[in-house]
Order: structure tokens, then C-alpha cells, then sequence
């Protein structure tokens, strides 16, 4: 999804910049901060699965490897337009923002036959450089990107996030139960079979704990600077 606004433009508009971590970490937002700064192209791969769990268990598919999945996968498709989330022609821009899916997507996305299936059109993506938040961005996506960044945060600290943007949204939201869903959810990303969440040896490790998110944002400007 193309940015609107340029502070900078990069000398090689092919740049790619990756920024991994675990959920609740704030990629998304400062994944998004940093293409509209910077004029790139924002790869918002955690919405594509996200879609793909609501597309799943709206017809009623589990979270395994069945014909009927392979079939799904190949009728899905995603686009990014006029600022919202589309599958077809539906706006799922705040209906895969919910408890439910999020309780749901690490078990779809762990799958090695959705992981398979997207994995080209994450990287068709790049050919005119772009900014990539994930899990598995800098590893196995683009394991030859110009920047990589896994960005972390205590558990607490990314529950309090989690818990302030359902809040904001008018949910009525439990912060154990939300502390509870993200350390799970670390189990799960970690310890999965495909592409499991872990630091690219290559990456520059960022602790957003307690930082201010234009301070995150600078950090990363700086690193990119240097491309």
C-alpha cells in the first residue's frame, strides 16, 4: 500500500526493511511510521493472516492442513486500498482486529500449507522495495533485506497496548486475560514447526519497553540512514 507522505525519498526505491517480533510489540505502527517516512511501500503481513483466519472460520475450517484449506488459499485474495484491509470486495479492516481472531491466528498462520501459499506473494511485494513487519520476515521472507529489526517489549508492556487499543475502541477488555493471550501466544510463535519467531542473526535487536514510539521510530531512521 503505497504511503501519501514523504519526508525523504531513498536513493534506491528498491530498499527493504524488515521489522520482526513478537505480538503486541508496536511493528505494525512503527512499520507504518517508518514507509510513510521514508516513501515506501508498507507490507502489513500480519493483516494478510489475520484475513486469512476470518476467511477460515467464517466457512467453518480448522486450523489443519485439509483439501478444503488448499482450496480456500487459493480463492483468497487480499488487496490494500483507500486505506483499508479487503478481501474481495469486503472491508475486513476491523473485523480481523478482534479477540477471536486474535486468539485464532497463530494457529492458522503456523501452518506450513499458508505459509507456503503466501510466501510468493509477500516477496512479489518487494519489487519496488517496501517495509515488512511479521515474524518471520528477516528469516525466511526476505532473508536478503537491506535492514532488519526485531523489535521487543516486555509481555506486560505489550498487554498494557493491546489492553489500551481494544479500550479505545470500546471493548470491554480484561488485562490478565490479554497478559494470558500474549504469553501464549509467544509459546506458539516460537515453538511452531513453520517459520517459528526468532531474531535473524543478522538483525538489530530494539526493546520498545518503556520507549516512546517516536523514539523507536528515530532509532530506525538512523539504522536506515546508513543503507
Amino acid at each position: 500500500m503505497p504511503s501519501q507522505d514523504r519526508d525523504e525519498t531513498p536513493e534506491d526505491s528498491r530498499v527493504v526493511i524488515v521489522l520482526d517480533g513478537p505480538a503486541g510489540a508496536g511493528k505494525s505502527s512503527v512499520a507504518r511510521e517508518i514507509s510513510r517516512r521514508m516513501g515506501l511501500p508498507f507490507l502489513d503481513t500480519g493483516a494478510i493472516y489475520r484475513a486469512i483466519t476470518l476467511v477460515m472460520q467464517r466457512a467453518g475450517i480448522e486450523a489443519e492442513d485439509s483439501p478444503q484449506l488448499r482450496d480456500a488459499l487459493r480463492d483468497f485474495y487480499i488487496s490494500f486500498r483507500d486505506g483499508g484491509i479487503f478481501v474481495g470486495d469486503e472491508d475486513v479492516s476491523e473485523a480481523i482486529r478482534t479477540p477471536e481472531i486474535d486468539a485464532a491466528v497463530s494457529r492458522y498462520s503456523a501452518l506450513p500449507a499458508v505459509r507456503s501459499e503466501l510466501l510468493g506473494i509477500q516477496r512479489a511485494q518487494a519489487d519496488a522495495g517496501l517495509v515488512a513487519e511479521g515474524r518471520d520476515m528477516g528469516t525466511v521472507v526476505f532473508p536478503d533485506a537491506d535492514l532488519k529489526i526485531f523489535l521487543t517489549a516486555s509481555p506486560e508492556s505489550r498487554a498494557r497496548r493491546r489492553y489500551d487499543e481494544r479500550a479505545a475502541r470500546g471493548e470491554s477488555v480484561d488485562y490478565g486475560e490479554i497478559l494470558a493471550s500474549v504469553n501464549r501466544r509467544d509459546e506458539i510463535d516460537s515453538n511452531r514447526d513453520a517459520a517459528p519467531l526468532r531474531q535473524a542473526s543478522d538483525a538489530i535487536l530494539l526493546d520498545s519497553t518503556g520507549v516512546p514510539f517516536e523514539e523507536v521510530v528515530d532509532r530506525i531512521l538512523k539504522l536506515a540512514s546508513g543503507i
